[in-house]
């Protein structure tokens, strides 16, 4: 039997599109680790918490069927994407729950599923997001054997954002309001971890669509924080504060009036260029605030 870890890859919507490198570094970051992804084709948008406005039913049905894609190839679901992992794992929690308490719910759902010749749920699976297959599943020690290039210089902040921490009713290998897994896979691969208040903070993101001044000084302060606290760049397992803090960190700038320029990687990114990956395989030149003074730092 195989020791290879394999799971169903769930890349969601933003990692295919305007955070492309995320998709491009996880598929190294994974293949250097041995660790085989069989990507959901197949699989929909888990909504990213807004289904739910409408429709609790609708967010249920639509993530049923992703987790029960996973569960036809008797693998877990993996994300890389905190939102992600916040809807679909919480759906999960939900749906275990209705099997014993509301079955008459999970027969509805999967009615859906069902007329549209999809496979129902069953709730045999478990959705991961790929921090805690670092932590749990591969392991810090195993991790810190693949590591080929110091990063000891590296002053890394953690944003964990929401999703990944609040929005389920239990997570494995952390506190959902003192977190240390992001901090500890830091410390495997040589980084220094910063710590900072806004790190377990919201991004702003969800609040860009109608209060976009609000979400932008929400990010300045998260931000401004970190560099206060000397970090060299900040580093999120969510390409949806991202968006926010990288690719809107000029905009944020010119409605602060601060001067910011601080990189936002994302984790594989991290974890991958202490394996020795350049970072030209992992899309660092895509970034929108510039990862030179992080590279420098690490001698490229």
């Amino acid at each position: 039997m195989s020791s290879t870890l394999q799971y169903a890859y769930f890349p969601g919507c933003v990692a295919q599109g305007a955070c492309r490198e995320l998709y491009q570094s996880t598929a190294v970051l994974t293949q250097a680790l041995d660790i085989k992804l069989i990507e959901l084709k197949k699989a929909a948008c888990c909504g990213s918490g807004t289904y739910k406005e409408d429709s609790q039913l609708l967010e249920d049905t639509v993530n049923a069927r992703n987790i029960a894609l996973a569960e036809s190839l008797n693998l877990p679901l993996l994300t890389h994407c905190s939102t992600c992992q916040g809807v679909i794992g919480h759906v999960d929690e939900r749906l275990k729950k209705a099997q014993k308490n509301d079955p008459n719910y999970l027969e509805q759902v999967n009615s859906y599923l069902t007329k549209e010749n999809c496979s129902p749920y069953q709730g045999t699976t478990q959705v991961k997001h790929l921090l805690w297959v670092l932590v749990g599943d591969y392991g810090l020690e195993k991790l810190q054997e693949k590591v080929k290039r110091t990063l000891s210089n590296l002053n890394c902040a953690a944003f964990y954002g929401c999703y990944i921490l609040r929005a389920q009713d239990t997570i494995p290998y952390d506190n959902p309001f003192q977190p240390e897994s992001m901090e500890n896979v830091f410390r495997a691969v040589g980084a220094n971890p910063i710590y900072y208040r806004g790190r377990t903070q919201c991004c702003g993101w969800p609040l860009s669509s109608y209060a976009e001044e609000k979400s932008f000084r929400m990010a300045a302060n998260h931000i401004q924080e970190a560099i206060d606290a000397g970090a060299d760049c900040m580093v999120t397992p969510c390409p949806l504060c991202h968006l926010n803090l990288d690719s809107r960190q000029k905009e944020i700038e010119k409605v602060t009036g601060q001067k910011l320029g601080l990189p936002i990687l994302h984790l594989p990114q991290l974890v991958a260029l202490a394996l020795g990956i350049s970072p030209q395989e992992l899309g660092l030149d895509r970034h929108l605030v510039s990862t030179k003074s992080v590279l420098e730092k690490l001698g490229f």
